[in-house]
């Protein structure tokens, strides 16, 4: 069994529209897989540190991790940067190394910096020897009919009102679909 995990943090609900659809499109693929969500919630902050052992052995298990955050002045939100900073506890044992990761972010303008958002992930993928899963379509993808903001590092997803252009919410079940084909490759 593949199992896939996304971990994300969401205020306004938009970078939960993009988990939800990711979520319902990994359903859709494989009785096979299994997919571990977690909202962080602000409680699970204590001290400004994420703590939540339960959700940390569970992602320990999974074949890849999907991160997403809104980016907030150019970076993920404060309640994910609490998550990250808790993933040094094993960082240095490298539990994560070898699995998929890939990212999703949204924000208000139309190039509000998602992309060091998603640069940021990357890096704390990296970190933990993980391998990166951007988007393989050109900007607009007409054939794919996603990333219509045209970031290749992952999702960007932008909105004002809380709603999603269907553009980017297919970018999302998209990318979760090359993590769980890649994620099945590197399985064998």
């Amino acid at each position: 069994m593949i199992k896939i995990g996304i971990v994300y943090f969401t205020n306004t609900d938009v970078t939960g529209q993009l988990v939800s659809a990711a979520c319902e499109e990994v359903a859709l693929q494989s009785t096979n897989v299994e997919v571990i969500c977690h909202r962080i919630l602000g409680q699970e902050i204590q001290a400004g540190r994420f703590v939540n052992t339960a959700i940390m052995e569970k992602l320990k298990t999974c074949n890849g991790i999907i991160f997403a955050s809104p980016t907030y002045m150019g970076s993920v939100a404060a309640q994910f940067k609490a998550f990250a900073d808790a993933t040094s506890d094993f960082w240095e044992s490298q539990q994560w190394s070898g699995k998929v990761a890939a990212g999703m972010t949204c924000g208000s303008g139309l190039n509000g910096d998602q992309a060091t958002t998603l640069q940021y992930l990357m890096t704390l993928a990296s970190q933990h020897g993980m391998l990166w899963v951007g988007l393989d379509a050109p900007f607009s993808d007409a054939d794919k009919a996603i990333n219509r903001l045209g970031c290749q590092l992952g999702v960007t997803a932008q909105s004002l009102d809380g709603s999603l252009d269907e553009v980017d919410l297919n970018s999302a079940k998209y990318l979760v679909r090359r993590v769980l084909e890649i994620s099945k490759k590197l399985a064998l």
